[in-house]
């Protein structure tokens, strides 16, 4: 089954009430906030609706919250590697 996965790219202030309730209908509220509809006809004339300021992708499967939220977490750019109990010891005894 497929799902739309939809974003909310630009604020919705300075729209019409039409456009702002079809982003209240699909559930969209912050920018940058991110849902997750079963394709069909009804859902993607509403996206045609307010396509300017959507971003929308074709997905298999919809993602949890936290598989979004790591998704769009940075890689650091570093890596911080940790001491087995064996070393510390090692260290504490010199």
């Amino acid at each position: 089954m497929s799902y739309f996965r939809i974003t909310l790219m630009r604020s919705a202030i300075g729209l019409p009430r039409r456009s702002s309730d079809v982003l209240k209908a699909l559930g969209l509220r912050k920018r940058m906030a991110t849902v997750f509809h079963r394709v069909s006809p009804s859902v993607a004339g509403q996206i045609m609706k307010v396509k300017e300021i959507v971003h929308v992708e074709e997905v298999d499967r919809a993602l949890t919250k936290q598989e979004v939220h790591f998704q769009r977490k940075p890689d650091p750019g570093y890596y911080i590697e940790k001491r087995s109990v064996e070393e510390r010891s090692e260290l504490s005894q010199q």
